[in-house]
């Protein structure tokens, strides 16, 4: 294992020991992701029949809207008892950090969707199962880009004030093409004729922005949490 891939597992391994103890974070996003498909559920399905396509905006609805919650405490735990000063001095590349806090955010929003993806699939009767490899390409995909944005931007936040209301101001806007590439791929899948040619598609949609989020959060990391 090389050196930079070992500080990444161990930033990773640290936010995940830490959030198996305390589940904090987990239980929270959890609670908002699942109430959230909640009280969709109750708008948009009429006599056991759901809104064509509801399925699949409210899906990524819930995981962007618990994505954020959890983006926005990434740094926090290092911002107690002078953590973040001390990893910002320790002798490791600090892509690396970026990388290991990255992949806890994913394992933490994966968690989430484990649950949230049935829940979907009851409520509104929808077919997230029938293309599970596409579906979950969909997800990991979609995931990764908008935690590689998100916690670069939490990065930038992690001494500001005013943190939580600039976060999803900051989040969204950059982030709405994963959303909407998301939302159409797994449209396709509900359809009752799935087009895995138009998923497709938008799985390689998403494989180039999550290219383009990584390697420019690696390359702004730095500067960023220097300043």
């Amino acid at each position: 294992m090389t050196r930079f891939a070992r500080v990444a597992w161990l930033v990773m391994r640290k936010d995940l020991t830490v959030e198996a103890r305390s589940r904090e974070l987990l239980l929270t996003t959890l609670f908002f992701a699942v109430s959230t498909v909640l009280v969709f559920a109750f708008g948009f399905v009429r006599d056991g029949r759901a809104v064509e396509d509801a399925a699949a905006g409210i899906l990524w609805i819930a995981i962007a809207f618990a994505g954020t919650l959890a983006l926005g405490r990434t740094f926090e735990r290092e911002r107690y008892h002078d953590v973040l000063h001390a990893l910002l001095l320790a002798p490791v590349d600090r892509p690396a950090i970026y990388v290991g806090k990255l992949l806890g955010i994913v394992a933490l929003m994966t968690t989430v969707e484990l649950v949230v993806v049935p829940l979907v699939a009851l409520l509104f009767q929808a077919g997230l199962f029938r293309y599970p490899l596409h579906v979950a390409a969909l997800l990991g995909l979609g995931t990764t880009g908008f935690a590689a944005v998100g916690t670069l931007f939490a990065a930038m936040l992690v001494r500001a004030r005013s943190r939580d209301v600039l976060l999803p101001v900051l989040l969204y806007p950059v982030t709405i093409p994963v959303i909407i590439a998301g939302v159409r791929g797994t449209a396709a899948l509900l359809q009752p004729e799935a087009d895995l040619a138009m998923a497709g598609a938008w799985i390689g949609m998403l494989v180039f922005f999550d290219v383009v989020f990584i390697t420019l959060s690696l390359w702004t990391f730095e500067p960023v949490m220097t300043e």
